[in-house]
């Protein structure tokens, strides 16, 4: 009877409320639909040890580092090192757009912080030199998708906390991948640069390189104090996290005098997307209560081995059920809904937790450029003024690049897992 959840919570979609009203109101029908309304005394305390987790307390923190980060005025310093990089090479500016998703990736772990920033800056500057406004957007959203593969991300804690993964393994999991994703975009934008004569730069318009980097060095160290910190096991992710706020603060302030009102936006910003998201994970961890009660995971798994899945045929089929989900479902939805019921068969199957929790993040990150939904494109296309599905024909190449990657990661697993075998935080 726990089906009688999403039934429900179709009926009170339609009322307007917010996803976690509607999760959470209709899982507590489910519980007198399915009889187990004797539980639900218990409930609450079920709700909060899935909240009460040390790793979760790294999600505000990022998210506020990434808040700083974009008012700080350091986006446009890491625009101006990938521009002295990259901008003299044919179609330099989707280079460009693509290099600073990587360095935002670095900082922030947000996929839609990531597009925003980008879109506000580096969109209108492609448009003047001559790029189709379609194309601009499409390229800005997709390579905001690197941001929740190289670490931090905000998704992989998140992962970690409901699989009880490692998400220090997970962070050094994702920074081949997130490479990898980068050099197919920039592969793609190359063919477009040639087909479609994408303009190079001016001389005169590209920074000189040396002076921009040494300015970009505050910018820069952010990324190397998470990483190396987490790497070097001086810190956790969550601590990791609060120095990754102090170190965007100075760095604001270094190179625009932050003011005190900004950081007060950004600590507004972020409280209310924390709770949205631990509102999500308290509705969602209810539904999970459900599911083990009725046994769903083991009935999950009998049907697997009925339908004679290997570990192979079954990854497809998680991975084809976690794209189409997250067209439709935000992904800290997704993730609770999905990963507490499908993931352990996965597992028992043989599959590693941290390659499974890249694939997983990877998968769900595409459904932020996918439509209908697409939280990237609605931001782009909000900030741009693109029509929304020009949007999304136009990154159909780069989301077909993108699946080409994850199937690439799927097949070969050790290009997620050498790295972090290589540092020893899992096993060989």
């Amino acid at each position: 009877m726990i089906w009688a959840a999403p039934l429900l919570g179709a009926l009170l979609l339609g009322s307007g409320l917010a996803i976690a009203y509607v999760v959470g109101g209709a899982t507590v029908l489910a519980f007198f639909a399915a009889g187990q309304e004797r539980y639900l005394a218990i409930l609450p305390q079920q709700i909060f040890s899935k909240i009460d987790v040390f790793a979760l307390m790294a999600m505000p923190l990022f998210i506020l580092a990434g808040e700083v980060m974009n008012r700080g005025g350091v986006t446009r310093v890491l625009i101006r090192l990938a521009m002295a990089m990259v901008g003299r090479v044919r179609g330099g500016l989707g280079h460009v757009n693509v290099l600073t998703s990587v360095f935002f990736a670095g900082i922030s772990g947000s996929a839609v912080a990531d597009s925003a920033a980008v879109s506000n800056t580096l969109v209108p500057a492609m448009t003047e030199q001559g790029y189709k406004l379609p194309y601009a957007g499409a390229i800005t959203a997709a390579s905001s998708i690197i941001g929740p593969i190289v670490p931090p991300s905000i998704i992989m804690i998140f992962y970690g906390a409901l699989m009880g993964t490692s998400v220090t393994a997970l962070f050094i999991a994702g920074l081949v991948p997130g490479l990898i994703l980068a050099v197919a975009l920039m592969a793609v934008n190359t063919f477009y640069a040639w087909r479609d004569d994408h303009p190079r730069l001016a001389r005169e318009d590209v920074p000189p390189f040396f002076p921009t980097l040494l300015r970009a060095v505050p910018a820069l160290s952010i990324p190397m104090i998470i990483v190396g910190g987490i790497v070097l096991g001086w810190m956790t992710p969550t601590e990791a996290a609060a120095v990754a706020v102090v170190a965007a603060t100075l760095a604001g302030m270094f190179y625009e005098r932050l003011a005190w009102g900004e950081l007060l936006l950004a600590l507004r910003r972020t409280a209310m997307l924390s709770g949205s998201i631990f509102m999500i994970i308290a509705a969602v961890s209810a539904l999970g209560y459900l599911g083990a009660l009725e046994r769903l995971p083991e009935a999950i798994a009998s049907t697997v081995t009925e339908l004679g899945l290997g570990p192979l045929e079954y990854m497809i089929l998680l991975n084809v059920i976690f794209l189409i989900s997250g067209m439709f479902l935000d992904i800290p939805v997704a993730l609770a809904l999905l990963v507490p019921l499908l993931a352990p068969v996965a597992i028992a199957q043989g599959a590693d937790p941290v390659h499974l929790g890249i694939i997983v993040c990877f998968n769900l990150s595409l459904g932020l450029i996918s439509p209908p939904l697409g939280a990237c494109l609605l931001v782009v296309s909000t900030v741009t003024g693109a029509n929304y599905w020009a949007l999304a024909r136009a990154v159909l190449p780069f989301l077909l690049i993108q699946i080409a990657v994850l199937a690439l990661l799927v097949a070969v697993p050790d290009l997620t897992l050498w790295l972090p075998r290589t540092m020893g935080l899992i096993a060989q």
